[in-house]
């Protein structure tokens, strides 16, 4: 079968395709509390209509894993040994408070805007629509292709992955290392992402005597003793600077990459992409308006470039604190990873990048770029697998009125499905 016939059919059956992602839209799966079984049956009922036999591999009933594979017969006679995983997650952020929605963010409406309306339709169950979707149609057509196809349709991506991709890995290493990886988070049409930051979270707590709100001659507070610590530490680590491999630094300030990273993630992206930032995400302390509280406590999630490992920054917030002899910290171990990142040029993105301009209705190929946000690939490339991923805009994801376009959707399912067609030896 030509990639042209390949096509055809999977263009007859849209509407079906449609459905599958509104269904799954309609199966709240926030994270927490990461409960995503209703969700994970619709897609098991989708490869069982298929005739697919998958799997649930759980660490907790709560938190379904699907998994899937089989071996392309072409493989049998040719020394070919690739092994391509497709990763994709299906829990989602909480809904938060529905009266900011104009709509039930649990709806999988239609809209007038030709985009399917709920939370997740961006991050990432478009994404993981498309993904199974297109194993379905790898599936049917396995005689033509080379290798094996691994399918993983994980839980508890939002909250680190320790039910999801990080336990599959952890529990079966050797199995999940793969030649290559796809995985469809949003990306934007126009690029295709090959690393990401890391995290490092961290918990400050800040301790002083207390008194009556009047008696500020005798203890400024913990609340106001944390301010200037805050501020310290927003400046040192901001002022610090990673050390990137040359041909990487080259590539990140092209115009051209620059320009994709501000269109896919807002204008200013790309001047924070190699630069630590610092966000205090959140601060309690007090127990009463006229009462000088005698604790605060914040927590910040700092977003470390490639080239600036953790203990770098570690060091530099020791010497902080030496000058706030009142503040402790503590690091928040399973929530801190560090950056990671593969080549810019490999094979799978010069496919995507191919397919998408030849599919998904973009005027030029997709510019290879670095994520801001973290996602499930990071398990892989620790492995040194490389992973890369294609998915629909970002824009709008854990927002109110979370919307999807569906022409993205489908230009998205497109591209992978003819991506890993091509990386797996089907024809032309």
């Amino acid at each position: 079968m030509s990639k042209a016939k390949l096509l055809a059919a999977l263009e007859n059956n849209t509407d079906e395709h449609i459905s599958l992602l509104q269904e799954l839209i309609r199966a709240p799966s926030p994270n927490p509390p990461g409960d995503t079984r209703a969700a994970a049956d619709i897609l098991l009922k989708f490869l069982q209509k298929k005739g697919i036999a998958a799997n649930i591999a759980a660490s907790i009933p709560t938190a379904p894993n699907i998994v899937s594979e089989f071996t392309g017969q072409r493989s049998r006679n040719t020394g070919e040994a690739r092994r391509l995983i497709l990763n994709g997650h299906i829990d989602v952020f909480p809904a938060g408070d529905e009266s900011g929605w104009t709509r039930n963010p649990w709806s999988g409406d239609l809209d007038d805007s030709g985009s399917i309306y709920g939370r997740g339709g961006v991050d990432m169950k478009a994404g993981t629509a498309a993904l199974i979707i297109a194993y379905t149609y790898l599936f049917a057509h396995r005689h033509l292709l080379r290798g094996n196809v691994i399918l993983s349709a994980v839980s508890d991506e939002e909250t680190g992955g320790r039910h999801g991709s990080k336990w599959l890995i952890d529990n079966d290493p050797d199995y999940w290392r793969g030649t290559c990886v796809l995985n469809p988070e949003p990306t934007s049409l126009k690029t295709i992402r090959f690393g990401e930051k890391g995290t490092l979270r961290l918990t400050f707590t800040v301790r002083t005597l207390g008194a009556h709100g009047a008696y500020l001659h005798q203890t400024k507070g913990a609340i106001r003793t944390a301010m200037p610590l805050i501020q310290d530490l927003i400046s040192t680590v901001e002022s610090l600077r990673p050390n990137l491999p040359s041909s990487l630094a080259s590539y990140l300030s092209r115009t051209d990459v620059r320009a994709a990273i501000d269109e896919a993630c807002g204008q200013g992206a790309a001047d924070i992409i190699l630069i630590p930032t610092v966000n205090i995400g959140t601060i309690r302390g007090g127990v009463k308006v006229n009462m000088i509280p005698t604790d605060c406590v914040f927590e910040t999630d700092i977003r470390l470039p490639i080239g600036l490992p953790s203990p770098t920054v570690i060091d530099k917030i020791n010497e902080v604190l030496t000058r706030h002899p009142h503040a402790t910290l503590a690091v928040q171990e399973a929530a801190s990873n560090p950056s990671n990142y593969c080549a810019h040029d490999h094979e799978m993105v010069r496919i995507l990048a191919k397919n998408a301009k030849a599919v998904a209705g973009v005027d030029d190929e997709p510019v290879a770029t670095l994520s801001l946000g973290a996602t499930d690939g990071k398990f892989w490339r620790y492995m040194g697998v490389p992973v890369y991923e294609y998915g629909v805009s970002p824009k709008g994801m854990g927002a109110p009125d979370e919307k999807v376009k569906v022409e993205e959707f489908l230009a998205v399912l497109r591209t992978l499905l003819l991506s890993a067609w091509d990386y797996l030896g089907g024809e032309e």
